[in-house]
């Protein structure tokens, strides 16, 4: 009902090993990696290994060929995937417990060193094959023909592939309130009309009289 999802970092323990089933693209690999925290021990001034976590990642399909090309013993990589328990008996007879992760994305540690990408290829579409005679045209095989363009729709005119629009009429406003003009205009016959204000005369200061 719920999945664990989580990511995974450290180190490959040994090389991929794959298999291919009957069903075509059906290819699954897998390969351990091992995860180690580093702590600082303030006795000894220096990095030393904490705890360590070993787990068997599994790759199914398209990832799986990117596994079996691309990783090798000893690499950095970065691991997300589902992670859930399988149990399983050993050669004694005894119950054994280990943890897989069922990948959804790997790639390299690029803090840890550098990496070269190859893009996969797309698979050739139906109805598009390889051209063996010289003399074949090449679209040949491509369904219709290149040169076959979508009829023409009616409707709007196009003018150099954009339609042409119609200006929009302007629109009345039905309230009939008055334009910005119109009141700017109004605002400075009112102002004009008021008379200015009287200004305030300063009343001459009385000396004191001698005794």
């Amino acid at each position: 009902m719920f999945d664990t999802n989580l990511v995974v970092v450290g180190n490959v323990l040994a090389a991929p090993e794959w298999r291919r089933f009957e069903e075509p693209g059906s290819v699954v690999a897998n390969f351990r990696i091992a995860s180690t925290a580093r702590r600082f021990d303030r006795e000894s001034n220096q990095w030393v290994d904490g705890n360590s976590l070993r787990v068997r990642v599994t790759a199914w399909r398209r990832l799986a060929e990117g596994v079996i090309s691309s990783i090798s013993v000893g690499d950095p990589v970065i691991v997300y995937g589902r992670l859930h328990t399988r149990d399983w008996k050993d050669d004694n007879g005894n119950n054994r417990i280990s943890y897989e992760i069922e990948a959804s994305s790997i790639g390299h540690d690029l803090a840890r060193g550098q990496s070269a990408f190859t893009r996969n290829t797309s698979a050739t579409p139906p109805g598009v094959g390889f051209v063996d005679d010289p003399g074949e045209e090449p679209f040949a095989a491509l369904p219709g023909s290149l040169g076959d363009s979508e009829p023409e729709r009616d409707g709007v005119p196009e003018r150099d592939g954009v339609p042409e629009l119609e200006a929009p009429a302007p629109v009345e406003d039905p309230s009939g309130s008055p334009s910005d003009e119109e009141i700017a205009l109004e605002v400075e016959r009112l102002t004009a009309d008021q008379p200015a204000p009287a200004r305030r005369t300063r009343r001459p200061r009385k000396e004191p009289v001698a005794a």
